[in-house]
């Protein structure tokens, strides 16, 4: 039960969560709604307040909430991690995550700045049961107590908050549109044979161009495939050992050695959460790192399934250094850091590489450094190499600039929420 505060000053009022909000308790089975979306915790970005994918209804089994557009979607397992949405669509969820609605006189996209808010997610984390597998109780979150603003007041600063996630939303998916660019090119060259079967066919001339293709790449291309250990590929390339293209760099770094600096931190969490560094004092990372020279390429060699490939963005005053369960690889001509990237991020590699893997742990498969060294892979000649970086340098490199802004709006966002929540409205424990 929660507990109204009646007292006023300014059109303020003193409430409860519990008094602004309702748990939405709609159980379904999937098997019920087989084409609804299904969104997991797995599938909410961890202090990004994103939906980064979402599944379907078939891809599970046991008892599910449902939940509607416009829903908040807050995850009740380990709250510390800030796992809270606004819901796009209708669908169901985990039941590891509450399915949220305003009350009339609350604006829902300010409940979901509150319930973002650091102050609400660290009382939540406070009030959590359980040791291994910490869960947000309901009964404790409702006395989270705010000073509610008026209606006209909180849609204002609703719509401050509300710009700067469609300006993260806009960047990311600029970002994403130019990745999928960048791979749908590396896959017609070097993996389709697009250039070459286009000549084969007689669709493409001399002084014609194709889409992609245009008339002053005729000639860096051959009109024939040949037999190779890979299968056919086109005449006159080479089929090579990985660690020929690209040198695995192995400079080790204690950023414990050096506290007061600040590091660019690689970590799989920093790229799960965002594809960006993490900036960390060296008294803060507890255990020895790789160096990150520039022109590297990432490749996660940790449950490689999942892709985790970064081409990060090293300057040489720089003190970057990334996790032990990244590969650190520098391209060796005639191949470029957009080939190797292209090349490590492309589902022809990435079916490989995952034949590789050793440990009998789902969750803590590895791929050997030697193993992943030794993958044979396409090497084209050079004029076809430069070709390709013209063409791709741009849409390859083009996503980290998206990926920046959206972290600076992300930032600023953070910056603010928790100032405009509390310029007016302040909020704590009960």
């Amino acid at each position: 039960m929660t507990h109204s505060r009646t007292h006023t000053t300014g059109g303020w009022r003193e409430v409860t969560f519990g008094d602004t909000a309702e748990l939405v308790r709609d159980s379904i089975q999937p098997s019920e709604c087989p084409n609804a979306p299904y969104v997991g915790l797995e599938h909410i970005g961890e202090g990004t307040l994103a939906l980064t994918g979402h599944g379907v209804a078939t891809d599970v089994s046991s008892l599910k909430s449902r939940f509607q557009r416009g829903d908040i979607l807050f995850g009740k397992l380990r709250p510390y991690f800030r796992k809270v949405i606004r819901a796009p669509f209708d669908g169901i969820c985990s039941t590891d995550i509450w399915v949220v609605r305003p009350t009339e006189e609350i604006d829902a996209r300010y409940l979901f700045y509150v319930m973002a808010s650091e102050s609400f997610v660290e009382f939540a984390t406070r009030g959590s049961e359980g040791t291994r597998m910490p869960r947000a109780q309901w009964e404790h979150v409702s006395q989270f107590e705010l000073r509610l603003p008026p209606m006209e007041e909180q849609r204002r600063i609703a719509g401050i908050l509300g710009c700067l996630d469609d300006k993260i939303e806009l960047n990311r998916r600029i970002a994403e549109t130019l990745e999928q660019m960048a791979r749908a090119l590396f896959r017609a060259w070097f993996v389709d044979f697009e250039p070459v079967r286009a000549k084969q066919q007689g669709r493409w001339h001399p002084a014609q161009s194709l889409p992609g293709l245009p008339t002053h790449l005729y000639d860096a291309f051959p009109d024939r495939l040949t037999p190779s250990p890979l299968g056919p590929i086109p005449a006159g390339w080479q089929v090579a050992a990985l660690g020929d293209l690209a040198e695995y760099v192995r400079e080790s770094e204690n950023p414990q050695a050096s506290p007061d600096v600040l590091f660019d931190h690689y970590s799989i969490p920093a790229f799960d959460e965002a594809k960006m560094p993490a900036p960390q004092l060296g008294a803060d990372i507890k255990s020895a790192k790789l160096r990150v020279p520039p022109g590297a390429v990432l490749v996660s060699r940790l449950n490689p399934e999942i892709e985790r490939v970064w081409l990060p963005d090293a300057q040489p005053e720089d003190r970057a250094i990334c996790s032990t369960e990244f590969l650190v690889l520098r391209a060796r001509a005639p191949v470029t850091p957009a080939y190797v990237y292209s090349l490590a991020r492309s589902r022809w590699f990435r079916d490989r590489i995952q034949s590789l893997v050793t440990g009998t742990s789902k969750s803590h498969q590895r791929a050997q450094p030697e193993a992943v060294l030794g993958l044979q892979v396409p090497l084209p000649p050079a004029p076809v190499v430069d070709a390709f970086e013209e063409r791709a340098h741009g849409i390859v490199n083009g996503p980290l600039g998206y990926r920046t802004a959206a972290g600076h709006a992300a930032a600023l966002r953070d910056t603010l929420q928790p100032r405009l929540l509390s310029a007016h409205a302040e909020t704590g424990a009960a």
